[in-house]
């Protein structure tokens, strides 16, 4: 019987995963890929949490000649194992990663940057210990001790270029999270973190200095740079004082690189030894669909995503209750500022309500561009909030799948709450009427609150422009928060596109017997006197779903049941089930 491994959720180090019975996914033919590359340097951007660090950690073990000993123990049955190249364990290897750094003023992130240099150098210096004489690695240690000692950004990397050149080797630099400071201050978004990154970035800033000593490592002594980030929002600024040659991020032979394929999501299921009877829901529908190139043939799973799911199926069987990881929700702060801009909050809506946009991304742009809308979207894409789509030739963008959308719901909770401080939110309430619809079927009491705490609150600056599409988020920035159901916005069947569907999760609450269908219209108060116009967005509501009824997905279903809602300004609300 095969042995059963354990799931490497969010361990980015490959020696522990492959030492430690952990499964691994095998993404080495990309070591071969990148060393064909014509260039020596390179980049690579992809959204939070999708193996960036791990995939660092590989090639820091199969290119440092610390590992050389270990090669078969950590390589020998994978790809790259069987088909080493001729730089595998040759060279000495430099890491950096700049998560953590101290964004709160120029003079703490200096500090803080140099502080971050010097304790990689100091990292390098421990792993080399053996290549250094004894005199000279105590004197080098002193040197990092004695904090009186004030020594910049380029001569703590050229003390790595001096023990390198001694020892005629050949550095690799690795650096992770390389825009990370970056996105902290879009996060702050105001006019001093903007003055903050340009006396960083630019003229004879602190990261000019680490770029251009790297630069100058390149004559001699750097053969190979990997970088990854997030953003390309320091692209252009960076490359200014080091000359990036070459960005997989946007190459289609890359775009598995990172993430999990559905054979990939079959082979950890296999060998963390999953019974698929323990799948109750769609995996596809709620966590499948990135892509990187218009394109690529197959769509990505995110791999801390798939990790997560399976540890808790582990953990919890059937009694799964939170199917999308926290730790995987992008920072609203880092695009509230953003969203200051009215263009971009209706960008925002039109990707929520329409699911997809025709719109290129923009492979690079500055951060003083950064509030424009077509970079607004492109942000988007680069954070993992929409994915790249090619239909008949035209690219979109689009929400990858249901775990991004109940990001930009909760988004949209926020949005609302920001604009409307006098509104009454109170989650029990909300619960008290899902629990009536769950298991009694009754829905008035779950209108009626909603009608009351959330509609009615609203500011007439909100009404001015107020639509269905805006009850639907209302709807829907509260719904994907109970256990009970999962609500699928515009699900489409051969008769249209229902507004909203609650699909009940009956294998963790199985008293419950009924999925809803909710049609929803809404008219204006200025609207209300015109009885004809009431009459007509019933009759259309009522319309709409008796054609689901008889649409190939519903017309042999008894468990389905059917709501026309019509919302009356910000007063009233009439119901009637079909």
């Amino acid at each position: 019987m095969k042995p059963i491994k354990k799931i490497p959720y969010c361990i980015p180090n490959f020696e522990s995963i492959r030492t430690e019975n952990y499964l691994y996914v095998d993404k080495t033919r990309f070591i071969e890929m990148i060393e064909n590359e014509s260039s020596k340097y390179h980049f690579l951007i992809r959204p939070r949490k999708f193996g960036k660090s791990l995939f660092l950690s590989v090639l820091e073990h199969y290119y440092d000649i610390r590992f050389n000993e270990q090669f078969e123990a950590l390589f020998g049955d994978l790809y790259i194992g069987k088909n080493p190249t001729k730089k595998r364990n040759s060279y000495f290897v430099l890491k950096f990663s700049f998560s953590g750094l101290d964004t709160s003023s120029v003079e703490e992130f200096k500090t803080s940057f140099n502080s971050k240099i010097e304790a990689c150098v100091n990292d390098f210096i421990n792993n080399y210990e053996k290549f250094i004489e004894v005199k000279e690695f105590k004197k080098l240690k002193l040197q990092f001790i004695d904090k009186s000692t004030k020594i910049g950004v380029k001569s703590i990397e050229k003390i790595v270029f001096d023990i390198v050149k001694r020892h005629q080797g050949k550095l690799y630099v690795i650096i992770d999270e390389y825009d990370h400071f970056a996105n902290d201050l879009i996060a702050q978004g105001t006019n001093l973190s903007m003055q903050q990154y340009k006396e960083l970035i630019w003229a004879n800033g602190v990261v000019r200095d680490f770029y251009e000593t790297l630069k100058d490592g390149i004559q001699n002594l750097i053969d190979k740079i990997f970088i990854t980030g997030i953003t390309p929002i320091m692209l252009d600024d960076v490359t200014s004082g080091f000359n990036i040659t070459n960005n997989l991020s946007v190459k289609e032979k890359y775009n598995e690189i990172l993430g999990f394929t559905e054979e990939e999501v079959e082979f950890v299921r296999q060998e963390a030894g999953i019974d698929k009877n323990l799948i109750k829901v769609d995996m596809e529908f709620l966590y499948n669909g990135y892509k990187f190139h218009r394109d690529a043939k197959n769509r990505l799973y995110n791999s801390s995503m798939i990790n997560y799911f399976f540890m808790e199926l582990l953990d919890e069987g059937l009694k799964i209750e939170r199917l999308m990881d926290w730790n995987l929700k992008t920072d609203y702060g880092r695009i509230k500022n953003l969203l200051q801009k009215p263009e971009n909050i209706v960008e925002l809506e039109n990707i929520i309500n329409i699911n997809q946009k025709n719109e290129k991304v923009i492979d690079r742009f500055s951060i003083e561009k950064l509030h424009e809308p077509k970079n607004f979207l492109s942000l988007l894409y680069y954070m993992g909030l929409v994915t790249i789509e090619k239909e008949d030739d035209i690219t979109l963008l689009k929400i990858p799948n249901y775990t991004i959308k109940t990001m930009y719901w909760e988004y949209m909770e926020n949005i609302i709450l920001e604009r409307n401080p006098e509104m009454s939110y109170n989650p029990s309430l909300i619960r008290e009427g899902l629990t009536s619809l769950a298991y009694d079927g009754e829905y008035e009491h779950f209108f009626e609150n909603f009608q009351q705490k959330f509609v009615s609150q609203l500011s007439n600056q909100d009404l001015k422009n107020f639509t269905e599409k805006h009850i639907k988020l209302l709807l829907l920035s509260i719904l994907w928060q109970s256990n009970y159901y999962i609500p699928i916005s515009e699900q489409e069947n051969s008769k249209g596109y229902t507004d909203i569907y609650l699909q009940r999760r009956s294998f963790l609450y199985p008293r419950i017997k009924i999925d809803w269908i909710w049609e929803l219209k809404y008219i204006k108060e200025s609207e209300v006197r015109k009885k004809s116009i009431l009459e007509t967005k019933k009759k259309e509501a009522k319309e709409q779903l008796k054609r689901y009824k008889t649409s190939n997905l519903y017309k042999d279903r008894n468990d389905v049941r059917y709501i026309a809602i019509v919302f009356i300004g910000k007063k009233k609300v009439w119901i009637e089930e079909i």
